[in-house]
């Protein structure tokens, strides 16, 4: 009598097991994710084999597998073209079975992707694009913007430096399209918020000698000059203005987009004093230490906001093709909307209904070489911005929100 319970018990425990396999559906038999990125141009040290890094270290922490089947890891290098992007991705997608799509440098190639994301019904999440359409006139269902845009940048700096007496600004502006929406979206919140924009120049991408531009934006008197322009100009305009005396003169400089990796290049003599807002900084607090500790024991540099955003992405991911028991896209998606998104990356995080990632942002300060510490200590951590305050509302042109 007992030896029949325990068949009974058996069989309905084995029948259980063959349910719940039944359920959890992994399309190929393995969950493939494909680190799009550069790997040897000028966003390579923010991007490149640190984002890899990043990715894969979040496969290893999740345990290797998904719902019993294995996960693995490609690399691929869009070379900063469009073309060879969307070429990229098509192949993953179609070919290779790729499943998600991550990091993804530069906002035109970004947005190829995007395309290829959309048109192959499969997910796409970008972290080193900060273009606001991939949220906004563009936004897809399959594709997730997780780190930052160029309103969360600009805003959260100009707003916390308005507060704090910065009331006088002249930008030095990419002349392009993300330098121009930088420009744009600082210059609106410092006249709303009782400031003046003197005036800005716009020199061209990646140009050698900025030297004028640099002394336009001294001789204007703005208390802040805006630096609206990512590497390389960014870069050499700080380190130009250093010495130029800008700094001893009484102005600041504050960097629209400027990552940990640029201020490690410029060195605290050149950067000592900039004000920039970050998504991520490794010496935060005891949960950024730990994680960033164990990536530089892997790349010897400590982590970008991008790099350290690609592993919260996949490991979100990840769990939520465990909870929805399926790596089917939307479905993965839906359920990474669900919950609150807190690690060591996030605070106050959540994927929205555009799919963008709205999280706190911090304004940052660089120190002066005598009050950093230990290496890579770079930072004096000035105020927390909101998410809901520096991404603002979801933009009513894409399909995605509900009107």
């Amino acid at each position: 009598m007992l030896a029949r319970k325990f068949a009974v018990l058996a069989a309905c425990a084995g029948a259980m097991l063959a349910s719940s396999a039944a359920l959890a559906q992994v399309s190929d038999d393995v969950v493939k994710i494909g680190v799009l990125t550069d790997m040897n141009g000028p966003a390579s040290t923010p991007t490149g084999q640190g984002s890899v890094t990043a990715a894969q270290m979040a496969v290893d922490d999740f345990g290797g597998k998904v719902l019993g089947k294995p996960i693995s890891v490609i690399t691929g290098d869009h070379q900063l073209k469009a073309d060879i992007g969307s070429s990229l991705a098509r192949r993953w997608y179609d070919v290779d079975q790729v499943d998600l799509i991550v990091d993804v440098p530069v906002s035109a190639v970004g947005l190829a992707v995007q395309t290829v994301a959309n048109e192959k019904k499969k997910l796409f999440i970008t972290h080193s694009t900060g273009s606001a359409d991939f949220h906004g006139k563009f936004c897809s269902p399959y594709a997730i913007q997780w780190v930052f845009d160029t309103r969360a940048l600009a805003v959260g700096t100009a707003q916390e430096v308005v507060k704090r007496g910065g009331d006088s600004w002249f930008f030095i502006t990419d002349d392009y399209a993300f330098g121009h929406s930088l420009e744009r979206d600082a210059s609106a919140v410092i006249t709303k918020n009782g400031g003046k924009v003197l005036g800005s120049v716009r020199p061209p991408f990646a140009t050698p000698d900025l030297s004028s531009f640099v002394l336009q934006a001294q001789a204007s008197k703005a208390k802040i000059i805006g630096i609206a322009a990512g590497p390389p100009n960014n870069m050499n305009e700080i380190k130009t203005a250093g010495e130029f005396g800008i700094f001893k003169g009484g102005q600041q400089m504050a960097g629209l987009l400027v990552l940990i990796t640029d201020v490690h290049g410029l060195g605290l003599p050149a950067a000592q004093g900039l004000l920039l807002t970050t998504s991520f900084y490794w010496d935060m607090d005891e949960k950024t230490r730990e994680w960033s500790k164990r990536y530089f024991a892997k790349m010897n540099r400590m982590p970008t906001m991008w790099q350290a955003g690609v592993y919260s992405s996949v490991m979100n991911y990840l769990n939520a093709i465990k909870e929805s028991g399926t790596d089917e896209p939307l479905k993965v998606a839906a359920k990474m909307r669900e919950k609150p998104i807190e690690d060591f990356f996030s605070r106050n995080g959540r994927l929205r209904e555009d799919n963008l990632m709205v999280h706190d942002l911090w304004l940052v300060q660089v120190k002066k070489p005598e009050e950093s510490k230990y290496p890579w200590d770079y930072y004096q951590v000035l105020a927390k911005i909101s998410g809901e305050e520096a991404f603002g509302p979801p933009n009513p042109e894409c399909s995605l929100v509900k009107k």
